[in-house]
């Protein structure tokens, strides 16, 4: 205060911070403010970190906010920092070089619980390969002429042992003589495209992908994020799933995985498409042929340098709930056939499709208490894993499949966007031992939410509900390498009360509640609730985890103490 202001407070009477009664004020504010740290979802962890992480956490704070204040510099409000993917080329190597940006590269970050498996495809990989393997053909229901064709009209790729015969001008896709689903090589119809190849290439992972400008113009509702959807996955599946390519791909998200020091994913997977071996123009009847695939692969990655720490992947199926009970039966039969050939590679069901549009989980209770009665009656663990709640709504249907999912016994959830809205399914939720997977660059980038500021992921953690960060859709939204790196830098520089304990946190949630082997309801919530004290599996891959983070706590304080002016 300055001399002026400290004579005219004398004078006038105004009281010193030193007084009693404004001393009781201080220690009343701090009591209530530790009152409520200790609801948060990291209080007993952070409460019971060792001094070498307690001065981790400090440090990383005091970056955070040496990042925050760089990024102001740069342009950038503190309220609505995109993520590095989104920002300019400039802006993006200085993060990638930055102090934060290694701590988060650096940070053990336990499993990967929400991905779908085609939607994080990185597109310009899935495009080289798509070019590298001989035989793809691409074709179209009509030719694609205008400027509408061009960004919505249908098309797809296949792998076929011989083009189609017949005149030049009838095998272009870009010409009105094309013949309806005559199928085209690769090679002839990029190079017969109106900008060639590399406008070919340009236009083809414009049509995979949702381009940062397109983000804002999503009309918000279920149905609009839907149609994102339906209109990118059918291209990307129709490249993806043919065996060359399936295999690349896969090992490329491995290895992006393991790079970012993830050591175990659970896919989900909509199976809804059409997949070939390699040489064969035949699709496949089920998805045996699938899983021995995805099988082979993680085994072979696992077998590498790279994979040594990677401890696997398995998928949860799902399918959409818009579909018929008959065909939602149908697809329930060909996943418990799976299951029973590829025990150790299934482990949870989801159906996805818009809530609001589509099937609620109340319509659906028949079939889903009859596929748990099939589970049953099979001898199999395939636990519910559903997407609820991913909505602005409050007390609509998609909103309501939250009270549901609970209900169900779901075991995680998806998204749950709306749950905060719900102080009583909050604490049903606790006590039922359910995580949420949470995504918020997702929602960011569908227009759920403004920024990853503005999720409402801290109402969450204040509440002291458990949760686990992962990235969706990383191909379609093109935010870079799959991995969880940017989610966490967002959201230490996002929640000042986030932090390296609360950061933390949720890797051991991703761990705790991974499904690396099939569990009964009781045994799976006794590893839940015993942790890192437990026997089994899951307590040892905790060990791991807090052996791995004691070493980065050390790297931390070695690397940054004295850069951070620390005494």
């Amino acid at each position: 205060m300055d001399s002026d202001s400290c004579s005219w407070a004398a004078e006038a009477g105004v009281p010193h911070h030193e007084d009693p009664f404004i001393q009781r004020f201080i220690a009343g504010r701090h009591s209530l403010i530790q009152r409520e740290k200790s609801q948060r979802h990291d209080a007993n962890l952070h409460n019971a970190l060792p001094p070498v992480a307690k001065k981790a956490c400090q440090i990383v704070s005091r970056v955070c906010a040496q990042e925050l204040a760089k990024l102001q510099q740069d342009g950038y409000q503190s309220d609505g920092i995109p993520h590095p993917s989104r920002m300019s080329n400039r802006d993006r190597v200085r993060v990638e070089s930055s102090d934060l940006w290694s701590i988060v590269r650096r940070l053990p970050k336990g499993s990967l619980l929400h991905g779908h498996l085609p939607a994080m495809v990185d597109m310009d990989f899935l495009i080289d390969q798509a070019f590298a393997t001989p035989g793809i053909h691409v074709s179209a229901p009509r030719p694609l002429l205008t400027q509408g064709d061009f960004q919505d009209a249908p098309f797809a790729f296949r792998y076929c042992s011989r083009s189609d015969g017949g005149h030049t001008d009838k095998r272009s896709l870009w010409a009105d003589s094309y013949e309806p689903s005559t199928m085209i090589d690769l090679q002839s119809a990029a190079a017969s495209f109106p900008d060639k190849k590399s406008g070919f290439r340009q236009w083809l992972k414009s049509r995979c992908t949702l381009a940062s400008d397109q983000s804002h113009q999503i009309p918000r509702g279920s149905r609009a994020i839907s149609d994102i959807f339906d209109r990118r996955l059918p291209i990307i599946n129709s490249i993806l799933q043919y065996e060359p390519i399936l295999r690349k791909c896969l090992r490329h998200i491995f290895s992006q995985l393991a790079a970012d020091r993830i050591r175990y994913v659970e896919f989900r997977v909509a199976f809804n498409f059409e997949y070939t071996l390699e040489g064969s123009d035949k699709t496949e009847e089920d998805y045996t042929g699938w899983f021995q695939i995805f099988q082979e692969e993680v085994e072979k990655f696992r077998g590498t340098e790279e994979g040594k720490e990677f401890y696997g992947a398995r998928v949860i199926w799902a399918t959409m709930r818009g579909l018929s009970n008959k065909d939602i039966g149908l697809s329930m039969e060909q996943c418990l056939l799976a299951k029973k050939m590829f025990p150790e590679f299934i482990c949870g069901f989801d159906l996805l499709g818009p809530e609001a549009n589509e099937k609620p989980l109340n319509d659906l209770l028949p079939i889903l208490f009859w596929f748990r009665g099939r589970c049953a009656d099979e001898g199999v663990e395939i636990p519910f894993m559903f997407h609820a709640g991913y909505s602005l709504g409050d007390g609509d249907q998609t909103d309501d499949n939250l009270f549901d999912a609970v209900l169900l016994g779901t075991r995680r959830i998806s998204q749950a966007l709306s749950l905060y809205k719900h102080p009583l399914l909050i604490d049903v939720l606790k006590s039922k031992n359910i995580l949420i997977e949470c995504s918020p660059s997702s929602a960011a980038c569908l227009g759920l939410s403004n920024s990853f500021q503005s999720h409402p992921l801290p109402a969450l953690l204040s509440r002291g509900v458990s949760v686990a960060l992962s990235n969706d859709s990383p191909g379609i939204y093109g935010l870079g390498p799959n991995g969880l790196s940017s989610e966490f830098y967002q959201a230490l520089l996002a929640f000042h009360s986030m932090g390296l304990s609360g950061l933390t946190m949720m890797v051991e949630n991703s761990i705790r509640w991974s499904c690396y082997e099939d569990k009964s309801v009781n045994d799976w919530n006794t590893d839940i609730q015993e942790a890192i004290l437990g026997e089994g599996l899951k307590a040892a891959r905790l060990h791991e985890f807090y052996a791995d983070f004691e070493k980065f706590c050390d790297w931390v304080v070695l690397a940054f103490e004295e850069k951070c002016n620390f005494e």
